[in-house]
């Protein structure tokens, strides 16, 4: 069974920096498209990026393009958000999710993924 682990959260002043990591135990990532999502207080959940099991194709929501930066390290079984320039709205906890059935593939959809992990705080605030 695919257990996730999300890290990296924290409180950061606007314009800060996180780097946040999901990492897997036991099984192998590099056959899993991995996405990230958030969801900030009475809000929805929303896909905020995503990347296939190759790394060959990345996907960023609107509201993060050109700001947070995702990658994978198959070899150290992890997954990264680079998020930068980030803002009061980028409030949220934020989840990693993977799928297996769609090789070559990431979506940015919540149905899209049958493993999740349990969330890291992120809290944007000066």
């Amino acid at each position: 069974q695919l257990q996730l682990v999300e890290s990296g959260g924290g409180l950061v002043q606007p314009g800060g920096s996180l780097r946040l990591s999901c990492a897997a135990s036991r099984v192998t990532l590099e056959y899993y498209a991995i996405g990230w999502f958030r969801q900030a207080p009475g809000k929805e959940r929303e896909g905020v990026s995503c990347i296939s099991n190759s790394g060959g194709i990345t996907k960023y929501s609107d509201s993060v393009n050109g700001r947070f930066t995702i990658s994978r390290d198959n070899a150290k079984n992890t997954v990264y958000l680079q998020m930068n320039s980030l803002k009061p709205e980028d409030t949220a906890v934020y989840y990693c999710a993977a799928d297996r059935r769609r090789p070559g593939y990431c979506s940015l959809q919540n149905g899209n993924y049958n493993y999740w992990g349990q969330g890291t705080q992120v809290t944007v605030s000066s």
